[in-house]
């Protein structure tokens, strides 16, 4: 009785760059409570399950419809039910909803209540989160990025909105006997970075990633950033320990029309064999490990040909949506070798953790990211999903708390997590 669920709850917040998010708190009848957050993406596939938003409210962004549906709708028909039976609540949830994007209730409403349900199950059996999720098995801490450069707008001969923020770069910390040591090394190649752009006299401002307002007025192309990346790794000295990660979302440049892609990395406009040609040299040149949907989101051919001739993890993102309909897709096409994991992408954590299940049982890995809202739970879920890489993370506290945790069980498995030859 005292796992059953309460009461549901779920109000508008302000989530990450100041818009709106919404919030859900499970309450069992024991009192033990679980809340997550949801928020929208400065990169949103087309292919992802359909959010509820307010049109007239927030640009378009306000989200007091999927708070009303979860208020008025889902939590009546989840009460009751025991907060430790995440799939037979998610599929209520599913069947509720009758859709097949999430169009009725909202992905942003059902995955913030499954996963609010997910912690107030954790919380229920007295578990860490990372340990309700993979049992003794969640012991491998993963190999972190620090962001490097993020939230950088207008690109290349292409206005894009402001939140739009792409290509984003991290530095992958892979070469260190742990966690901790790999966090630090986070760290002090951010600093070198700084140091560099300093000199070099950006302006700069620190939200996420390295906001440079008017980088973009001084350089000719990001060839000119690979080149400060590539010095900073080396200032550090993490040559052979420490690599490059973008978060392309190449399918925010594309336009049909054209069949090019208009404004990434130059100027120049870019067909698909222009883009290959340079991911090759970018390989060939400077420490690139980590390639996130690097070409348009439907375009499972062109990663394909990527994925093959690279020796680097290609990531899908937009392209993979963390749905398993599409992840077979990815899987048949030989697509991609690791999928992002993006919860909200697919609506529930069933579906979700269904994903990653069968990317693992096909060899792929997973590379979890916070960019929706999760918070520190993602790095319960990287760690309880065995994921070993995440997109971000050399900056979590709730990481460097597992790690102590665990104790001599933690393990960091360094460059053998990563997709790479």
């Amino acid at each position: 009785m005292g796992l059953n669920i309460k009461s549901i709850h779920a109000r508008e917040i302000f989530g990450r760059q100041n818009f709106p998010a919404i919030e859900v708190t499970v309450v069992t009848e024991d009192g033990v409570s679980g809340s997550a957050v949801v928020a929208s993406g400065a990169s949103v596939g087309e292919h992802e399950a359909s959010f509820v938003l307010d049109v007239d409210r927030y640009n378009g962004r306000g989200v007091l419809k999927a708070v009303n549906n979860v208020n008025k709708v889902i939590a009546p028909v989840l009460k009751g039910m025991d907060v430790t039976e995440q799939r037979e609540i998610d599929d209520a949830m599913i069947e509720l909803d009758g859709t097949p994007n999430k169009s009725r209730l909202g992905a942003n409403a059902m995955v913030s209540t499954s996963a609010a349900v997910l912690k107030a199950g954790a919380k229920s059996l007295k578990l860490p989160l990372y340990q309700h999720i993979g049992g003794l098995n969640a012991c491998i801490m993963p190999v972190p990025c620090a962001s490097a450069v993020g939230d950088q707008g207008t690109r290349y001969g292409k206005a894009q909105e402001v939140i739009h923020g792409k290509p984003s770069y991290s530095f992958t910390c892979y070469g260190f006997k742990s966690f901790s040591e790999a966090a630090y090394a986070g760290w002090r190649v951010q600093q070198a970075f700084l140091e560099i752009l300093k000199e070099k006299g950006f302006d700069l401002i620190y939200s996420y990633g390295l906001f440079i307002p008017v980088l973009f007025g001084k350089l000719d192309s990001d060839r000119e950033l690979w080149e400060i990346f590539t010095n900073a790794i080396e200032q550090a000295g993490y040559n052979g320990k420490v690599g490059i990660q973008v978060d392309v979302a190449a399918g925010t440049y594309y336009e049909s029309e054209k069949n090019k892609y208009v404004g990434l990395f130059s100027r120049e406009d870019k067909t698909r064999e222009d883009l290959i040609e340079l991911y090759k040299d970018m390989v060939a040149t400077y420490p690139f490990m980590i390639f996130e949907d690097p070409l348009n989101d439907d375009d499972f051919d062109g990663h394909a040909i990527l994925t093959k001739k690279l020796g680097v993890e290609i990531v899908g993102d937009d392209l993979t949506v963390t749905n398993p309909t599409r992840v077979r897709e990815a899987i048949d096409s030989g697509a991609v070798n690791t999928i992002l994991l993006k919860v909200n992408q697919v609506g529930t954590i069933s579906e979700a953790f269904e994903a990653v299940q069968m990317a693992y049982q096909n060899g792929l890995g997973v590379m979890p990211c916070s960019s929706r809202g999760e918070g520190e739970a993602i790095a319960d879920y990287t760690v309880g999903l065995i994921a070993k890489h995440m997109r971000g993370g050399a900056t979590s506290n709730r990481l460097l708390k597992i790690e102590a945790e665990l104790g001599k069980r933690a393990r960091f498995l360094g460059k053998a997590s990563l997709k790479v030859k």
